[in-house]
């Protein structure tokens, strides 16, 4: 069966772009436009260096603060390999395989704009990897967001030129050794071509569109079980209403009640008589937060938009203009202070949900104490909840901001760096404590509308409900609740959640 293919090139990237071609598993190739554009800029740089005597910076001159030091024109190709080689120091762990394939993605769509100076056969090759699986080993740590992601975009285009390591076929192995199996040449870089790869944002960019996918999900995941914990705390609907809203009418404030009007449509616990007028504020509250939340995701969408289809190389050559233009595209400023304002957003997330979860365990509203049966003789939801502060203050030392930190580099020609590549790593670290967060709620929400028994909840979370307690069950007496969270965890990972499609 033949892949889908999406021609690099051919349009604008956007994050619904990316999560499909990420999805369906699509082939990527060069389209005929990017193609023309690779090759006009890079005859015209070819040209420029045969005949042009004034240094060009990275293309006839050393990096960084040896910029002043002049290189000879049968030394440009060694130049662009000690690059490569030098730079390639980044530290830690392996990156994820989707990230790597990411930054190869969003590599090839930057160079595909013809700014950059490369040989079409390099971009290929780029491809070629992404299109076979082969993925250079990439670590996390060792990219200042300065000159972009130096160090991890040097780990991951040692391959091209026969070195470093990659993973093949679940093995990791010698670039060199899997250019033989495949019968490829290494990619013999020419003039501008290594700074062109190790220039730029895609370690940070990469890491941000994975979590955004993540934080989506994560996004969803909240908004149904803070609308279950709502049922098991025999909350009011009238926060929720669309009037309220619009009064106020920040935009993710009012998907939010939204939202929470479609899930609970049909709830026979919502429509009950109330004894109490309000609600605390972290389920009165609920539109303002998440929404809010919302409205921050959206804005750090709009930056990564903005990026991935940038040129953020340097320098940036432009054939037309007879100009090669030493800039600053490469600083990863915009994406720290999105990032970091991203971290926040999502770790309030947490935040919100623990202080639900708190409030489900504390007998309240009818609801037994530590939502058990028998309180005394069983602990019940005593400890989850424990569990879930503990990673919410966690959360709040990621979301300190890394671009509040700069440290001077290259002997003081960079000295001011962005710190993007902390601010995109970090986000995964609040992402996976996050996810248990979210099992920890639906844990509590589940077994708290049980007490609500004789009455249903809405068709959906009935649905929802009955598909959940085919991995966890009610909890009559104490259990062991690692295994019921671990449980919970892995119905989270299989499980698809499409609110916005609910009926009104």
């Amino acid at each position: 069966m033949n892949k889908e293919t999406y021609r690099i090139g051919s349009s604008r990237l956007t994050y619904d772009i990316i999560e499909k071609i990420l999805k369906r598993g699509m082939h990527l190739e060069l389209s005929d436009e990017a193609r023309a554009k690779i090759a006009h800029c890079r005859e015209y740089l070819d040209r420029k260096t045969d005949e042009d005597t004034v240094p060009i910076y990275g293309v006839t001159t050393g990096f960084g603060s040896l910029c002043d030091k002049h290189i000879s024109r049968d030394e440009l190709s060694t130049l662009q390999e000690n690059l490569v080689k030098s730079h390639s120091c980044s530290i830690g762990t392996p990156v994820d395989a989707d990230i790597v394939k990411l930054m190869l993605l969003l590599k090839a769509h930057a160079l595909s704009m013809g700014f950059s100076g490369v040989q079409i056969q390099t971009v290929e090759r780029i491809l070629d990897f992404y299109n076979n699986d082969i993925l250079p080993v990439v670590f996390d740590r060792g990219s200042l967001g300065a000159s972009g992601d130096l160090a991890p975009l040097a780990n991951l285009f040692l391959p091209l030129i026969g070195e470093g390591e990659v993973w093949f076929r679940g093995e990791r192995k010698p670039a060199k050794q899997v250019l033989d199996i495949m019968g490829w040449k290494p990619i013999r870089l020419m003039s501008k071509e290594g700074l062109a790869l190790l220039n730029g944002t895609q370690f940070m960019s990469a890491n941000g569109i994975k979590a955004l996918i993540d934080g989506w999900h994560l996004v969803n995941c909240f908004d149904l079980f803070g609308a279950m914990s709502l049922e098991a705390f025999d909350g009011r609907i009238e926060p929720f209403w669309d009037c309220i809203q619009q009064v106020r009418p920040h935009p993710g404030q009012i998907q939010t009640g939204r939202i929470f009007r479609r899930i609970l449509k049909g709830s026979q616990i919502i429509e009950q008589h109330k004894q109490h007028v309000q609600d605390p504020y972290s389920f009165r509250c609920i539109p303002q937060v998440h929404g809010a939340i919302k409205d921050a995701m959206i804005h750090v969408t709009d930056i990564l938009h903005i990026e991935i289809n940038s040129v953020t190389d340097n320098p940036t050559v432009y054939p037309d203009d007879d100009m090669v233009v030493s800039g600053g595209n490469f600083h990863g400023e915009p994406l720290a202070l999105a990032f970091d304002y991203m971290g926040v957003a999502l770790h309030e997330l947490g935040n919100i949900s623990e202080r639900r979860v708190a409030q489900l365990i504390d007998g309240q509203r009818g609801l037994p104490e530590f939502l058990v049966a028998h309180p005394g003789l069983n602990s019940g939801f005593m400890i989850p909840q424990y569990a879930a502060a503990s990673v919410v203050s966690q959360n709040k030392m990621y979301a300190w901001p890394a671009s509040c930190d700069s440290i001077v580099s290259s002997n003081g020609q960079e000295d001011l760096v962005s710190m993007g590549a902390n601010a995109a790593t970090k986000l995964h670290k609040i992402i996976d404590n996050l996810k248990y967060i979210a099992g920890i709620e639906l844990m509590n929400a589940a077994q708290g509308i049980e007490f609500r028994r004789p009455l249903k909840s809405s068709p959906y979370i009935e649905t929802v409900m009955e598909a959940y307690r085919k991995h966890v069950p009610f909890v009559e007496e104490d259990v062991v609740m690692t295994d019921y969270i671990r449980k919970t965890m892995e119905f989270l990972d299989g499980f698809d959640i499409d609110l916005e499609s609910l009926p009104e």
